[in-house]
């Protein structure tokens, strides 16, 4: 199994213990491939929930610039809501996941196709 399959395997693990709702497996890996080498760094493959400077990070980089969303207070609550759904004491906020929720919320998934 390679490195990307494995880390693939926690991302469906982690998912499907912290979340309650289906898991799209073939759009978790497009979401997966497409952060690159970051998820085979330890601090790049995980959001740091209580960072502001991250969260503007996932805003500016991800829904902004990835998704094409404009700048909105809906765009910070739509983090924020991501954050405590995954658990704010959650040390595993792994990038992947966070990215896969936003894109669903906004109905994004089309970005990946």
């Amino acid at each position: 199994m390679s490195k990307f399959d494995e880390l693939l395997e926690v991302y469906k693990a982690e998912f499907k213990k912290i979340l309650s709702e289906d898991l799209d497996e073939d759009f978790l890996t497009k979401v997966t491939k497409g952060l690159g080498p970051s998820i085979y760094n330890t601090d790049a493959s995980k959001v740091s929930g209580s960072d502001p400077k991250e969260l503007e990070t996932v805003k500016k980089n991800f829904l902004i610039k990835k998704l094409g969303l404009a700048d909105s207070p809906e765009l910070d609550e739509a983090i924020d809501a991501v954050i405590e759904k995954l658990g704010r004491s959650n040390r595993n906020k792994y990038r992947a996941i966070v990215y896969y929720l936003l894109a669903k919320k906004f109905k994004k998934e089309e970005i990946y196709n």
